[in-house]
């Protein structure tokens, strides 16, 4: 089996659980890349067994291209780590052509700055958007909107890894 994680991030934090979550698979003997929206294709997609999908959580859910733009002002990226490139596309635009190998296990995560259902869920909303709810799926918390991630967070991250490698 190989992984692919598909992430989108603003500010480097949900990247940085993203390649924390590939070293657990890696640990576990599981192949694994991190990709963005932008460079996800069915090509490299294809033969995945194992497709991890993040983003950041803005206002609950997936972050809409206002809130990305809002995230650009106060200094975030405005899209090289969401689609390698500032073209590219965002999870939400790539989920409603995401090209992921029907044989493929789905999995997400998002970042949180907070853990009550106040704070709302990027990856709840992606497990709807592909009606895949009962996927494993994992929030991990950022100290602020900026990151970076919580303290045990990035262990955290990559012992999901690890466990999402088990079949």
């Amino acid at each position: 089996m190989t992984a692919v994680i598909v992430v989108e991030s603003c500010f480097g934090s949900t990247r940085a659980a993203a390649q924390e979550i590939a070293r657990g698979l890696q640990d576990a003997g599981v192949p694994a890349r991190v990709l963005s929206p932008g460079q996800a294709t069915g090509e490299a997609l294809a033969g995945a067994g194992l497709v991890v999908l993040g983003a950041p959580t803005h206002n609950r859910g997936l972050p809409t291209t206002a809130s990305l733009a809002k995230a650009a002002a106060a200094g975030g990226d405005d899209g090289a780590e969401r689609a390698g490139g500032p073209a590219g596309r965002s999870m939400r635009e790539w989920l409603a052509t995401a090209p992921i190998p029907p044989q493929a296990r789905v999995a997400a995560f998002d970042t949180v700055t907070g853990r009550s259902w106040l704070h709302g869920s990027a990856a709840r909303q992606i497990l709807k958007a592909l009606g895949r709810r009962r996927a494993p799926m994992r929030s991990l918390v950022v100290t602020g909107t900026q990151g970076p991630l919580a303290h045990g967070e990035a262990q955290a991250a990559r012992a999901w890894g690890a466990e999402l490698a088990r079949p």
